[in-house]
């Protein structure tokens, strides 16, 4: 098989791939080169940065760990990527046996790996008996458990310099902190063509037993609806306690970063200036938004007037899909940052204010989602819906935002916050706008709540 071939192969399989960020885009794997050997005895794992070029000219670096067996192995088919030079190729984040090796190498129970450092942590003796299990509802990375002891989430697509994911956990971990998922370890290169360090992968503590946040802000609100005669207070899945747990859960997190990065300050007209460029962009793009343009530019000219704001290190895309309620409390994770944005603007140091805005965000979301399923099937209780998942909204906000502050908010926080909040959903408008038009009333509602508190307020 020829070189094309081969990288016509591959981009056959990345592009059927869950991970894979380009769907739907015209692509090519421009190259394929090998970066490092996993050691150890057993089948070949090798690690592959894919360049994939699209027709517009962007590129994107995709890892593609591939093991290789001189025969076909049919509980494999479904992860095979091609054949090539007399071996079969596939994904070997499915194979348990290529899984083995990774997790010895972790443990240091192996020889040094040709191109590849595996570092890890003190304080967590790994488990080498655990057997792998790949997680399939994963999309942008893939994540694969070994058996109840850690979880190993795989970078898909990389980028030259540090994952902030990596660093914030390494950071929050070595600080005690309670609010992460420990972190075991973690797999990086230093890559010849652009002399940098490119994070491959992290292992960390396996939260077993976790629920997501979301899923179960929407439990709440179900529970609420079934119970059409009594307020949210009254029902016994209130989720106001755990908004509150959550929002100790982020302050806490928040004054680790600042301890552990520090802080600095910016001009807050260059801010908000970035929000009305955004917005004009998303103008074109939701046609509904013109009807809070005028609005939505005074929430920004107010922010501008700020004397300045404080920024530190944050979590960047913060909503409750990002937390896990385990038995031991509030988890936040994935601490890559906002997908869209390069690494290096991921990285800079932002307003605690954007944290906390998507948090907020989300709170809309939860009885937003439920009302607009159960209206599918039942129109006719669609008001009461309306005003009980207002009051389920306005309840759990105020107990996450006060526990969050621990105080009550001042004129100028609460001027930085509404242009947060109103920035972030204009983004949604947009993000629903392209994906799910039927959603788009959810943050349009939003925008709609906020630009009002600024217009009785200003």
């Amino acid at each position: 098989m020829s070189t094309a071939e081969i990288r016509s192969a591959v981009a056959a399989y990345i592009g059927r791939a869950r991970w894979f960020g380009g769907k739907g885009r015209d692509f090519e794997v421009a190259s394929l080169r090998r970066i490092g050997t996993v050691p150890g005895d057993g089948p070949q794992v090798t690690i592959e940065l894919a360049e994939v070029v699209f027709a517009d000219g962007e590129v994107d670096l995709y890892q593609l760990p591939l093991v290789a067996y001189d025969e076909p192995q049919g509980r494999l088919e479904h992860a095979l990527v091609g054949h090539w030079e007399g071996t079969t190729f596939y994904d070997a984040l499915h194979d348990r046996e290529a899984m083995a090796l990774w997790l010895q190498a972790f443990a240091g129970k192996t020889d040094p790996a040709a191109g590849l450092l595996f570092h890890r942590l003190e304080g967590h003796e790994i488990d080498l008996t655990a057997r792998s299990t790949l997680f399939s509802g994963e999309q942008s990375n893939s994540s694969v458990a070994f058996g109840e002891d850690a979880m190993m989430k795989v970078f898909r697509r990389v980028t030259p310099g540090v994952n902030p994911d990596v660093q914030i956990h390494d950071v929050l971990t070595q600080a005690g902190s309670d609010h992460v998922a420990a972190l075991y370890g973690w797999l990086d290169t230093v890559d010849e063509e652009t002399d940098s360090v490119i994070q491959l992968a992290m292992l960390q503590q396996f939260l077993r037993t976790a629920s997501d946040g979301f899923e179960l802000a929407k439990a709440s609100v179900r529970n609420l609806f079934a119970e059409a005669d009594l307020h949210p207070h009254e029902v016994g899945g209130d989720f106001a306690g755990e908004s509150s747990r959550l929002g100790v859960a982020l302050a806490e997190t928040h004054a680790t970063l600042q301890t552990s990065f520090g802080t600095g300050a910016v001009d807050t007209g260059s801010v908000a200036d970035g929000m009305k460029v955004r917005l004009e962009a998303a103008l074109a793009v939701v046609p509904e938004l013109e009807a809070y343009a005028e609005p939505l530019r005074a929430a920004y000219q107010r922010l501008s007037h700020l004397e300045s704001l404080v920024v530190q290190r944050i979590h960047g895309d913060l909503h409750l899909g990002q937390t896990l309620r385990t038995v031991k409390g509030w988890k936040l994770v994935d601490f890559e940052g906002e997908p869209a944005k390069p690494l290096h603007e991921r990285m800079l140091p932002d307003s605690v204010w954007r944290d906390v805005a998507g948090m907020l965000r989300s709170f809309d979301y939860a009885p937003a989602v439920v009302e607009h399923t159960m209206a599918e099937t039942d129109l006719e209780g669609a008001d009461q819906r309306a005003f009980r998942a207002h009051q389920w909204c306005e309840r759990n906000r105020e107990a996450f935002l006060h526990a969050y502050a621990g105080r009550d908010l001042t004129a100028e926080d609460r001027a930085a916050l509404a242009a947060y909040e109103a920035d972030k959903a204009v983004y949604e408008a947009v993000y629903e706008t392209r994906n799910r038009p039927a959603w788009v009333a959810i943050p349009l509602a939003g925008i709609a709540r906020i630009t009002a508190a600024g217009v009785n307020t200003s």
